[in-house]
């Protein structure tokens, strides 16, 4: 009777769990039969919707005359969808780059060095991060105006630069050294950028690599900051490539989507690790 109490609970869970994963992967399923519909399927569809005709939408999760027409399209006849895609990868990676110059070093000395006013000014930190994009928006569309940057990739790249997030999930992973550690490696006559460079940076890369994925997955989409600073559609990151498209090229816009989804997915796989250490450690309280 134990065994089966205990094996209807794991069923309950699993059911439980189940649920909201369907929730989740559903629209990313639709997504890709979507993309392999041509346009009269699509039409048939969707034409209940957009053609204010009533009714219901129906679906099939396998289409009934698979087609990679839309594929072919974008990627052999769309040269404007490869020039947003680089804008995007330049960037996400101008801006991870100088996060790790700029938000790492100050995770290390916020976590490493104790001195008066730096627990205050990590918690300004804290309340930064907190602020959205609408409260900023203005101030920063002020000074890159001063400082002649708008309608520029620096414009995105500098304010993500000094972003305070990734350095909240670094220091994380760098309290998580013990203090002892870097003592014992400075009795041993290390220096302090060698103590950073061979004990920080090693014992505090699951923290590093978290803020990486996450810093990843919110700037490949980011789509504010862009529309408010940048005028020149050739300057814009495939995140808003996707509204420009009309119902009327609809399995076109699941296929751009399907293919922008792909780098997310493909770097949330291989940090899923990190993302998760690094989901504990700012969830840690000193």
């Amino acid at each position: 009777m134990e065994k089966y109490k205990k094996y209807m609970q794991k069923a309950a869970v699993t059911a439980a769990l189940l649920l909201p994963a369907l929730l989740v992967v559903l629209p990313v399923v639709l997504l890709l039969s979507g993309s392999l519909m041509d346009t009269w399927e699509l039409e048939g569809y969707l034409s209940s919707v957009f053609t204010e005709s009533g009714g219901y939408i129906s679906w099939k999760l396998i289409p009934d005359y698979p087609s990679f027409a839309n594929y072919g399209k974008l990627l052999f006849e769309t040269p404007q969808f490869f020039v947003l895609f680089w804008n995007s990868v330049k960037l996400v990676v101008c801006i991870l780059a100088g996060q790790l110059l700029v938000a790492v070093p100050a995770a290390w000395g916020f976590a490493v060095y104790q001195m008066r006013g730096s627990r205050m000014l990590f918690a300004l930190y804290v309340v930064l991060m907190l602020l959205p994009f609408q409260v900023t928006m203005l101030s920063n569309y002020l000074v890159l105006n001063r400082l002649s940057l708008l309608n520029t990739h620096r414009a995105i790249i500098l304010p993500a630069v000094f972003s305070t997030f990734p350095v909240f999930l670094s220091y994380g992973g760098f309290r998580s050294i013990p203090p002892q550690l870097l003592e014992a490696a400075r009795i041993d006559g290390a220096g302090e950028l060698t103590t950073f460079v061979k004990l920080g940076l090693p014992l505090g890369k699951s923290g590093l690599l978290s803020a990486m994925v996450l810093g990843f997955l919110e700037y490949w989409n980011q789509m504010e900051q862009p529309m408010a600073f940048l005028e020149d559609k050739a300057l814009w990151p495939l995140s808003l490539y996707l509204p420009e498209i009309t119902w009327g090229q609809a399995g076109f816009s699941f296929c751009a989507s399907v293919i922008t989804l792909i780098p997310a997915v493909f770097v949330f796989i291989l940090g899923q690790d990190y993302l998760e250490q690094g989901i504990i450690y700012s969830g840690l309280k000193e």
